[in-house]
């Protein structure tokens, strides 16, 4: 079974857009500093990279499916050029309302991804901006880490005050990415 770290995309690894919805046209697509070296310091090590991402907007009609597929794909092309490789995307175009079981904090596409990707969700991790990360993290197994960037500084005060359980926070994705490295080789030395 293969390890992976399962990020969310906006406030993780782009910027995050704070107007009306998350980022979907290409000239929203900026990626948050080390965010590239962070992914591949996971493809160095050895984890599988999937994309979990809440994409409301579509639901909500703000933009289409296709402005998600397309921002996706400008978002793989600048990470490649890095050297930096994704395994798989998975995003949920439903609003809150919209009763699905894939928009988190239910953990509908981590599970798709665990059965397309024979993934071990309890050697995995999470990494997101928001509590309904850590959440949908939790409830599959995954250790889970909040980032400070996009809404993250926000959530991490919601986090404290409600003792939501998560494993650590990180100031951005590469100082997780550090600790998740750091982590799993204690954990794969333990083992051994």
């Amino acid at each position: 079974m293969n390890r992976a770290v399962f990020l969310d995309r906006d406030g993780v690894i782009v910027e995050e857009s704070f107007e009306c919805c998350a980022p979907h046209s290409l000239d929203q697509m900026n990626l948050i500093s080390k965010s590239a070296d962070a992914i591949k310091l996971l493809n160095d090590d050895g984890f599988l990279i999937v994309i979990v991402t809440n994409q409301a907007g579509v639901s909500k009609g703000y933009f289409k499916r296709e402005n998600v597929v397309s921002f996706n794909n400008e978002m793989e092309k600048e990470l490649r050029k890095k050297g930096a490789k994704i395994d798989a995307i998975y995003y949920c175009p439903h609003a809150e309302n919209d009763g699905c079981n894939c928009r988190k904090p239910k953990p509908g596409m981590l599970r798709k991804a665990e059965e397309a990707l024979d993934i071990d969700l309890k050697q995995s991790f999470i990494v997101g901006d928001r509590i309904s990360d850590i959440e949908a993290g939790k409830s599959v197994g995954c250790k889970a880490i909040l980032v400070l960037t996009g809404y993250g500084t926000e959530e991490s005060k919601k986090i404290m005050s409600n003792d939501i359980k998560h494993d650590f926070i990180a100031d951005n994705l590469f100082d997780a990415v550090k600790h998740i490295v750091t982590d799993s080789n204690v954990l794969s030395n333990d083992t051994i």
